[in-house]
């Protein structure tokens, strides 16, 4: 981000330090999506960005995301390229939500230079919520199915007593229990924000994507997931540092925390293990089993929040709502 940063009458080492507020104060993934939008929009715009943009090529960005491009035109070409250098899967339109993430992440690169972004033109602005009406489709869901406790337990039982096996074990559990942790809050986790205490262990959350720095609510594991928690520990001889680790062929415990999307590959192989399709749950499938066991159990949708964290009681909402009606609780009051 060091070349989008750039404020008047600033020193280079205020403009440092300024880079370095920046930095800590915008989360990794932001950060990385940043990067990633940034070298989109140079590819595909095939020059240096201006600052600010003109309406012009902004208008132009809109345009080549939200139509067909079945013709041979410039455009195409353009699409072509980028598919060519592994930035754009396909000729058709991008997901309404992936345009305005990049729309947003350059405005928010003008917003870094003290400069008003054009999508914020009347005609701009008219012509992104045409698009976005345009292209108006069903959400796809984040999971093809959720990880109930049924399918969980069929995980855990295909994790091995190994080092390797206690510490996926202990990944399923917490990821499950404590609420439908995402990949990253997960692999985010210290060993010194867990509090261990008659059995019971407290986590503490640095921050999610629906709370910030500080505003994280404790969360608490105990039973089974505490004690898989703890197997681990004792198991990797943990006392500080990141909580879940790579682990070599060699079986050493390494020191740096696990990518996020070793999640997703530890998953898949114990779905295969455990008797299901690679594809059949992904990582958010933790998520949304935990709020689908909680209606199935009849847990009240506000205690079930009080751990996942959700912040729209609406979307929590979702999870009951796709109970099958026979399953649900309520359809038993009478006996």
């Amino acid at each position: 981000m060091t070349q989008l940063i750039q404020a008047p009458n600033l020193s280079l080492q205020d403009e440092q330090a300024l880079l370095d507020l920046y930095t800590r104060g915008t989360p990794e993934n932001t950060l990385r999506a940043y990067e990633r939008d940034l070298l989109y929009i140079e590819a595909w715009k095939g020059a240096p960005l201006a600052w600010p943009e003109s309406e012009e090529i902004a208008l132009r960005f809109i345009l080549d995301h939200s139509r067909s491009l079945e013709g041979h035109d410039h455009a195409r070409s353009v699409a072509e390229a980028l598919i060519a250098k592994g930035l754009r899967k396909s000729l058709k339109c991008p997901a309404p939500a992936t345009l305005d993430r990049r729309i947003a992440s350059w405005a928010a690169f003008h917003r870094m230079r003290n400069l008003t972004s054009p999508f914020e033109a009347p005609l701009l602005r008219q012509a992104r919520a045409k698009a976005r009406r345009a292209a108006a489709r069903p959400p796809a869901p984040k999971s093809n199915n959720p990880i109930t406790l049924e399918v969980l337990e069929k995980l855990l039982s295909a994790c091995d007593p190994s080092l390797r096996g206690t510490r996926d074990r202990a990944i399923l559990m917490l990821g499950w229990a404590s609420g439908g942790r995402r990949r990253s809050e997960i692999t985010g986790l210290h060993v010194e924000d867990l509090t261990l205490e008659n059995n019971l262990i407290h986590i503490r959350l640095l921050e999610t994507k629906t709370t910030a720095k500080g505003a994280t609510p404790k969360l608490l594991l105990k039973g089974r997931p505490a004690r898989a928690i703890t197997d681990w520990l004792h198991a990797a001889h943990l006392s500080e540092g990141p909580l879940f680790r790579p682990i070599s062929k060699s079986g050493t415990v390494l020191g740096r925390p696990l990518h996020p999307d070793a999640i997703r590959q530890i998953l898949k192989r114990l779905l295969v293990k455990a008797g299901y399709d690679k594809i059949f749950a992904s990582p958010h499938g933790l998520r949304s089993g935990f709020l689908t066991e909680a209606a199935l159990k009849g847990t009240p949708l506000q205690a079930a929040m009080r751990l996942s964290l959700h912040r729209s009681a609406a979307q929590a909402q979702k999870y009951y709502d796709d109970v099958e009606l026979k399953d649900n609780p309520a359809t038993d009051l009478l006996g």
